[in-house]
Parts: C-alpha cells; sequence; structure tokens
C-alpha cells in the first residue's frame, strides 16, 4: 500500500540511504528539457498546483530519478531490484481539503505508459486530512503485486469495475479498488467511489478528503524502466 507522502517522510526518514544513480536517471528524461528533475530519496517540487514527489521509501530499494515538464507530465526511471515489497511512489498530489458531502463533484483523467515488465501498479492515493483512511484505485498493475486485506466482491462505480479489497497496514484502514482490466488512459469519477464507502459501507463518516496522489507504486523494475504521466487532470467543485 501507499502512504500519504507527507506520512512517510515523517515515518520512514530514518530507513537506511538508498543508492541514487542521478547520470543514469537523468539521461532518461525526454528530449525536451524538464523543468524540473530530481534524483534525491525524497525529492519534491510544486508545479502548477500540484506537488511532485521522487519518495523512494521502501526497504532495499535501487535509483530512481523523477522529473517534470509540468505538474501533469511527469515520469521516473526506476531501477529497483527484483525483490518483495514496494520501493517507491513517486506521485503528484493535489490537495482538496474538502469533506464528502461538500464535494459537488471530484474526478481526474489519466494518460500513462508504462512498462511491460517489472513489478507495478499505477494507483490514485486518496487520504483523509486525518491519514486514518486511505482509498486507493489500481487502474493497471503488472507483476507480483496485490492490495492489501481481503477481498469484498465486486463494484462499478465511477465509471469502472472493480474488486474492492479492505485492509488495515497497521496505521490506517486501506479500501482498493482494483480494476478488472488493465487501463492506461480515462476518466473516473471519484465521489462516488467515497459516497459509497461512506453510504453503502459505513467504513468510514463524512471525512475531509485531503490529499488526492496520483504516480506509480513500484515495487521492482530491475535494469531500469521508464513511466511517464502523459497527462492528469483533478477536478472538484
Amino acid at each position: 500500500m501507499a502512504k500519504s507522502t507527507r506520512s512517510k517522510i515523517t515515518t520512514m526518514v530514518l530507513a537506511p540511504a538508498m543508492a541514487v544513480g542521478a547520470v543514469v536517471g537523468l539521461a532518461s528524461a525526454p528530449a525536451s528539457a524538464a523543468v524540473w528533475n530530481s534524483c534525491a530519496q525524497y525529492g519534491s517540487t510544486n508545479l502548477n498546483g500540484y506537488t511532485l514527489y521522487n519518495n523512494i521509501w521502501g526497504s532495499g530499494a535501487g535509483s530512481q530519478c523523477i522529473w517534470a515538464n509540468s505538474g501533469t507530465n511527469w515520469g521516473v526511471w526506476a531501477n529497483h531490484p527484483n525483490t518483495g515489497g514496494i520501493k517507491s511512489y513517486p506521485n503528484a498530489d493535489k490537495v482538496i481539503n474538502k469533506s464528502i458531502t461538500s464535494l459537488g463533484s471530484l474526478s481526474s483523467s489519466y494518460n500513462v505508459s508504462v512498462p511491460s515488465s517489472g513489478a507495478y501498479e499505477t494507483a490514485y492515493d486518496i487520504w483523509d486530512t486525518n491519514h486514518k483512511y486511505e482509498i486507493m484505485l489500481w487502474m493497471n498493475k503488472t507483476g507480483a503485486v496485490g492490495p492489501l486485506g481481503t477481498s469484498q466482491g465486486n463494484v462499478t462505480l465511477g465509471g469502472h469495475s472493480w474488486t474492492v479489497y479492505k485492509g488495515n497496514n497497521g496505521s490506517n484502514d486501506v479500501f482498493s479498488f482494483v480494476r478488472s482490466s488493465n487501463s492506461t488512459s480515462g476518466t473516473v469519477d471519484i465521489l462516488p467511489i467515497l459516497k459509497w464507502i461512506k453510504d453503502s459501507k459505513g467504513w468510514f463518516g463524512n471525512v475531509t478528503i485531503g490529499d488526492l496522489q496520483f504516480g506509480f507504486e513500484i515495487t521492482s523494475s530491475s535494469g531500469g524502466l521508464n513511466f511517464t504521466v502523459n497527462s492528469e487532470s483533478v477536478s472538484s467543485s
């Protein structure tokens, strides 16, 4: 499971330092000069209303570098060993700060290019402001990865069909919606998913949605793989 980047910085900062290959990573950025790049473990920047995080947080991680042309067009080159356990969650974060009942709409469009090998998922990671609840939307997955918790069955919400999983990582409840088939582009209507959790299942109340993150939760990418967000948008009212 991914955790809020802010939470990870607090809880994971004492993890052993990771080896970071700056030269190799930056060479993988697109031909057009990126406006920002970083190979730092927790490198971050603010662009166009989004905060980008390199966010290498798992034990046993390898090298990873992030680049960005904008807050909604960015990517990483990652070379993490072929071992178990999540190594990183590079992401773009949009702050919402509205309660579920005060939201009139919340949706996002995405378009990504991802490798055919490795082990990872492309996922939204949505948090309440108290970091008690985490909602993950897995848009695609490859390799030996799986959600936390136990299956709660299938549901069609927000324009997609999902298998829902419910679990707890020791710090917070995690509700994972794994898409029934891989998708690399589309739009997801997020508000009906939040309302379903609140009203139909009663798993939380009228929580305030804080961070809405989108990125790649990477377990392995041996030899170096590229992950690219060609475009993304988050809209709310």
